[in-house]
């Protein structure tokens, strides 16, 4: 991811003319070199130094992370291009012009239909992962991969439980039969010992 955002803004500088509008599709997609002391939409110019700090902590935290708790695989890989995004910039601030820790960023994409801002690769993995962070969030999957291992455990203990079911289901007729059988045995007896009482003692004799 690094080496990847860091060569497309060295190609970008060799090749593209400063603050000029180069039209690659239209105004679908246009290249815009641009040098960003600040942050999107070139917000926060005078505190270059606050977002080079800010993506230090980010990329600190994320190694902390990745080092004692992730151990589910999406995480790792959102938290991984996360982090080399962050990475990218932060690059810029701090071996670029002027100097660290205020340099500024290569912004250099630029796509009207979607948005007035220019940005570059870095950019673009840093929004990408924080959607999809937040959709981790948002369906549940802790940094162990826990959920993963409930739904697995749930449809193993629901596995396990139909044949249960279906014993159960099968014994019910064997019950019934049984039980019915009793019945009418029971009745049997029943006839048969009215029977014996309605003799006439003398008919006996």
């Amino acid at each position: 991811m690094l080496p990847a955002d860091q060569f497309t803004k060295y190609l970008a500088i060799e090749n593209l003319p400063p603050e000029e509008a180069v039209h690659v599709l239209g105004d679908f997609l246009v290249f815009y070199l641009v040098r960003n002391p600040g942050a999107a939409f070139s917000l926060g110019e005078g505190v270059t130094w606050l977002f080079t700090l800010a993506l230090a902590a980010v990329a600190v935290i994320i190694v902390v992370l990745a080092v004692t708790r992730i151990r589910s695989r999406l995480w790792a890989v959102a938290l991984g291009l996360l982090l080399g995004g962050a990475l990218g910039n932060l690059t810029d601030r701090v071996f670029r012009d002027p100097g660290f820790p205020i340099g500024h960023v290569v912004d250099f994409i630029h796509t009207p239909w979607m948005m007035p801002a220019i940005y570059n690769v870095a950019d673009i993995f840093i929004v990408s992962m924080m959607i999809g962070v937040a959709l981790l969030v948002l369906i549940g999957i802790g940094f162990d991969g826990s959920r993963e291992t409930r739904v697995a455990d749930e449809t193993a203990d629901a596995e396990a439980a139909e044949p249960e079911a279906s014993e159960a289901d099968a014994a019910e007729p064997a019950l019934e039969s049984e039980s019915a059988a009793s019945g009418d045995a029971d009745a049997h007896v029943a006839d048969a010992a009215g029977d014996g009482a309605g003799d006439d003692p003398a008919e006996r004799d």
